[in-house]
């Protein structure tokens, strides 16, 4: 990666000034040209291509500032939870995904650490009008393909061959990609709606340009478990593709004011309607006194001061909700609803 290229470069232009400090050399010895140019980052021709060494690492690093996003972390974490659900129940197995690593670097040095082969997932933000990168290793490749066909767990790696993937693992990781794109949408939208849209898969990783080599992006490592078997899956966004909510995604999180979770609102709402209430339907109640009744037999009868056209009431929890006509309906007593209190009533009494 790109921090390990960095100290292998320092620790390469510093070794000529280590040997000069080293007790059996002639302090007195002055560097030559090259030895200089090395420890510059300024030797081109004992560099391989992309490559630098040298302070010249050091600065270009520098120059790699890394702005926390708090809330970009909450995201990933949610995205985490939602895949591994997806996952579950597209393979029926268990799937535990977690992340590695969240890290800021530059797309060049991401681009030349791809091992190959590798399968890569273009995608765009429809709404930031910008590119991402999804890549999935060989070895989760070959997992998946293993779990989806039936396979025999091994506890021994899979042996990666180095050959082009075959049209049905391609297929595969496609639908396999396209149901994370639908998760990590998923995991925007409490903070701003966000649709992710499958662009083309591709195995060579120079044909997956969706940026400028020093452009600088946010790497987040996967590793996915399937039991004896696993992989890794990267997802790339470069900071020009989160620019457009860049200040959503600089603010602390605070629980109470992360949006809205529409699912966890929707399964809640769906659970309390399913709960049940007692509703009465009140004729009409008056005072007596306590000795009329005790002489109460079979057969006596009750005036109300209540009329046979007046409305009855609908009483939850000894509060009046509604108001209505005594009526039939088939072989059942039936109330026509009239007239509904106040809503605010029936809320606050849980009605």
């Amino acid at each position: 990666m790109g921090e390990e290229q960095i100290k292998q470069a320092t620790s390469e232009g510093i070794a000529p000034i280590e040997r000069m400090m080293d007790g059996d050399a002639q302090p007195t010895r002055a560097m030559r040209q090259d030895e200089i140019d090395h420890l510059l980052g300024l030797d081109a021709g004992g560099q391989t291509e992309g490559q630098v060494v040298g302070i010249q690492a050091m600065l270009d690093k520098a120059l790699l500032t890394y702005e926390r996003l708090p809330m970009l972390e909450v995201v990933f974490d949610r995205f985490v939870r939602m895949a591994s659900t997806s996952m579950r129940n597209f393979t029926a197995d268990n799937v535990e995904i977690e992340i590695a690593s969240i890290t800021s670097m530059r797309f060049g040095d991401y681009i030349n650490s791809i091992p190959m082969p590798s399968l890569l997932t273009m995608f765009r933000a429809i709404e930031w009008n910008n590119m991402g990168l999804m890549t999935i290793d060989t070895a989760l490749v070959y997992s998946m393909v293993e779990v989806l066909f039936g396979g025999r767990k091994s506890t021994q790696p899979i042996k990666i061959e180095g050959r082009p993937y075959t049209t049905i693992e391609q297929s595969i990781m496609r639908y396999v990609s396209e149901l994370l794109l639908i998760d990590i949408g998923a995991a925007f939208d409490p903070l701003t709606p966000a649709t992710f849209k499958f662009e083309r898969l591709e195995t060579n990783p120079r044909f997956a340009t969706i940026a400028r080599p020093a452009d600088a992006v946010i790497l987040l490592q996967l590793r996915v478990d399937m039991e004896e078997r696993g992989g890794n899956i990267e997802i790339l966004f470069p900071h020009v593709t989160l620019e457009p909510i860049r200040d959503l995604l600089t603010q602390v999180f605070i629980g109470e004011k992360y949006g809205n979770d529409t699912v966890w609102e929707a399964h809640v709402e769906r659970e309390i309607g399913h709960s049940k209430m007692q509703l009465e339907a009140v004729l009409h109640s008056k005072m007596v006194n306590l000795s009329d009744v005790a002489n109460i037999k079979v057969g006596s009868t009750l005036v109300l001061d209540h009329a046979v056209d007046d409305d009855i009431a609908i009483r939850c929890k000894g509060v009046n909700v509604f108001y209505g006509k005594l009526g039939r309906m088939d072989d059942h007593v039936a109330v026509q609803i009239d007239k509904i209190i106040d809503k605010k009533l029936r809320e606050s009494i849980g009605c």
